[in-house]
């Protein structure tokens, strides 16, 4: 089996269980379900100029532990602080060491940011847990999943508020999506089953999507040279995650990739 194969079997375990502990009707009942309406990932994507998703994420299967020690509610105020448009927060627990708890930790620390609960949705229970925790947004991976599940989970998620990022890693996931529905596709540079990254997957990839549709090149990124020739070709956001957590102060690292890609573009324009 392949390391994708057993975090999908190991979900599928987790979700069963967290079903019978928390149903549906008490996640409902939760603050952040009931009292707050949740932000608007599209409009951050699409603001001017290169967008950055900001990562949470404490460890990977590929990398071991990344950061440590790990303050989920600092690193996301930091990024915040910093001008981040969006948050990304590991939320699978068995691989990446990430949970639900640290996503509801950065939202009552960080109400004005979209925060994306990144995970491997495979049933709409894991939509209801997103709202009920303050995501704004889910990620749907579909290489996990067959188109009408896609389309089922994409729906759902939109029915409960929430946005929807679906990522594809390649050309033949192109095939599940349904781009009179989706309006925000990223691309992972990352194989999800060698862990292997490709930037050029990206530019690939987006050649063969609407124009119309929000971009975002996930996986492998920190380079500002690269972020300039992905704006270039009309990418709209990246996901960043590793190359933030391994700085001191994610937020001050962020300013500077910013910063840095800002003055190669003005050099080249």
């Amino acid at each position: 089996m392949s390391i994708l194969d057993t975090i999908i079997d190991d979900t599928r375990e987790l979700v069963d269980r967290r079903k019978t502990e928390t149903p549906v009707h008490e996640l409902e009942q939760r603050p952040f379900y009931t009292d707050r309406e949740p932000l608007s990932m599209i409009e951050a994507l699409k603001a001017r100029g290169m967008s950055f998703i900001c990562e949470v994420k404490k460890a990977s299967p590929s990398k071991g532990v990344i950061r440590e020690p790990f303050m989920p509610a600092q690193i996301a105020q930091s990024y915040a602080n910093h001008g981040a448009n969006a948050i990304s927060v590991l939320t699978e627990p068995l691989h990446f060491q990430g949970s639900l708890q640290n996503l509801a930790w950065i939202r009552a620390h960080v109400e004005d940011v979209p925060i994306m609960r990144k995970d491997f949705i495979i049933d709409p229970y894991q939509l209801v847990e997103a709202r009920a925790v303050g995501a704004d947004a889910v990620l749907l991976i579909a290489t996990v999943l067959d188109a009408k599940q896609l389309r089922h989970l994409h729906q759902a998620a939109t029915d409960l508020g929430l946005g929807c990022l679906v990522e594809v890693y390649t050309l033949d996931d192109l095939d599940k999506v349904d781009f009179d529905q989706v309006s925000m596709l990223g691309v992972n540079n990352r194989d999800l089953n060698t862990f292997e990254v490709d930037v050029e997957n990206s530019l690939r990839i987006f050649e063969q999507v609407p124009r119309s549709v929000g971009r975002v090149s996930e996986s492998g990124l920190s380079d500002p040279e690269t972020l300039v020739r992905l704006r270039q070709n009309g990418v709209n956001g990246v996901l960043i995650g590793e190359h933030f957590m391994r700085a001191d102060d994610p937020g001050e690292a962020l300013d500077d990739v910013r910063s840095r890609a800002k003055e190669i573009a003005l050099q080249q324009a």
